[in-house]
């Protein structure tokens, strides 16, 4: 009978725990930019599955993009909607990244600084408020908010941790950087060099004294000194990096949470059944390139026609997504199309799709076995699960660093161009794109060893999947510890 009493206080003292526990609230903040807020919505799922209550900051149009999370969690996640804050460089009514470029960005991190008072005052009228701050590493600037309210914040980087190593190194020294056109960047492992214009684009944009750019550089400093990070990678593909940025940070809260969606489905995917119906066609597994350089990137006419001619000179099957220009854009800014008669001459082994597909799938589809790629995070980490070898052609913003990721440090890629407006050779775009599809590619036998470390690392007792787990617990506990 003690035995029994015992046993009854310790699953009566379990059962208050986890009641406790299950009040832990968290604030999650998202960027309104697309390679930005799907994969922080990833992150989202996992920490209402782990039993965290979470709220989502959004404004109005963006509201959309959180439909399949709010359906799946309508118990679990709320939505704090905050009408987007005005500015003198954001076209009235624009609310996401994509609609005005990347060159927005400054003015969009800014306007979103303006949202701190209307957060507060939710905060401090809420019933139960968070007990802790995740925020995109492009808000630097919510490190400040959530030391107002006296809760830990954490910086979700929906990219690489070898990209976070360079960018937090040049904007710690901005004046050295700027003054110098082969930078180099001793104490990063593999002491890596980049031409000035292949650094980060956000960091490119910099002007010292001037308003928006001091604010976005404060904001990014800002992201060192906060009480965790999330990486949307895994220690596979980057694991010197994620032992650095432990290293440097002084602390064990360094999570890498990747790949993230490697179970997503792409919604609307029944819209791309024209294409995979076309791969169903063949036989050959890994025979067929995808090509893809994101939603928003359209090439000028002389690069369109060098990526034609060396598609048709490869001799391989290709899926190629093209971004069709408006009538404004080809006529003032130079953008093409698809060269006339080229479709025609290699309707036996080449589509040609416009508008969405779904990437996931097709690069999931037995018989893709490359993917020509600006090498955007995102396109990478999908990849990497589909264990597909790139052909790179990095353009901005991170992507030059993480074609060296790809290319030097993990053998999976090669790259083809570099540079928004470069112009490559058909003759060698073709050689490369023959080779690297050959049977015995070296590229493609390792990205079909990551693919395998990628799906190890969010398996059962893989390593994504207990940094998962214990970043929920370290959130639960903070719940605890609050109190609530």
């Amino acid at each position: 009978m003690i035995v029994n009493v015992k046993m009854m206080k310790q699953v009566e003292k379990k059962q208050e725990v986890e009641s406790t526990m299950s009040k832990a609230h968290i604030l999650v903040f998202p960027y309104p930019a697309q390679g930005h807020i799907l994969a922080l919505l990833d992150l989202t799922h996992h920490l209402a599955m782990g039993g965290l209550t979470i709220t989502i900051i959004i404004t109005p149009k963006n509201l959309p993009i959180l439909t399949p999370l709010l359906s799946t969690h309508s118990n679990k996640i709320q939505t704090l909607i905050l009408p987007f804050p005005s500015h003198p460089n954001i076209p009235s009514g624009a609310e996401n990244v994509r609609e005005v470029g990347n060159t927005g960005n400054y003015p969009f991190i800014n306007a979103l600084s303006n949202l701190k008072p209307s957060i507060i005052q939710w905060f401090i009228t809420h019933p139960n408020p968070p007990v802790a701050l995740v925020s995109d590493f492009f808000l630097g600037w919510t490190h400040q908010l959530a030391t107002q309210l006296g809760i830990p914040r954490l910086a979700f980087y929906g990219c690489g941790a070898f990209f976070s190593t360079v960018i937090t190194r040049c904007w710690q020294n901005p004046h050295f950087i700027h003054s110098h056109g082969l930078v180099d960047f001793p104490g990063i492992p593999g002491t890596p060099s980049f031409k000035r214009e292949h650094l980060p684009s956000v960091f490119l944009r910099y002007r010292e004294s001037e308003p928006d750019s001091e604010l976005v550089r404060e904001s990014f400093i800002s992201n060192a000194a906060c009480w965790g990070v999330v990486f949307n990678t895994f220690r596979a593909l980057e694991g010197p990096s994620l032992d650095h940025i432990r290293t440097q940070s002084g602390h064990p809260r360094v999570f890498a949470v990747g790949p993230l969606g490697s179970n997503r489905v792409d919604a609307d995917a029944s819209k791309g059944s024209q294409v995979l119906r076309w791969l169903d066609g063949f036989e050959e597994e890994g025979s067929v390139l995808y090509v893809c350089f994101g939603s928003q990137k359209l090439l000028k006419k002389e690069q369109m026609e060098a990526l034609a001619f060396g598609l048709e000179r490869s001799e391989t099957r290709f899926v190629w997504v093209v971004k069709t220009p408006s009538t404004e854009e080809l006529k003032k800014e130079g953008y093409g199309l698809v060269p006339d008669g080229f479709e025609n001459r290699v309707s036996d082994r080449g589509l040609v799709v416009t508008g969405w597909v779904p990437q996931v799938e097709i690069l999931g589809h037995r018989v893709v076995g490359g993917f020509l790629s600006h090498c955007g995070w995102n396109s990478v980490m999908e990849a990497m699960v589909a264990g597909v070898a790139i052909v790179g052609w990095p353009m901005e913003a991170d992507q030059f660093l993480n074609a060296r990721l790809l290319v030097e440090d993990r053998g999976v890629a090669v790259r083809v161009c570099e540079g928004a407006d470069s112009l490559p050779d058909p003759d060698e775009l073709g050689r490369v794109v023959s080779v690297v599809m050959g049977v015995d590619s070296p590229q493609k036998r390792k990205a079909k060893l990551m693919r395998e470390e990628a799906f190890r690392a969010v398996s059962e007792g893989g390593d994504s999947c207990m940094d998962v787990d214990e970043l929920v617990t370290a959130l639960l506990k903070l719940g605890v510890k609050d109190g609530r």
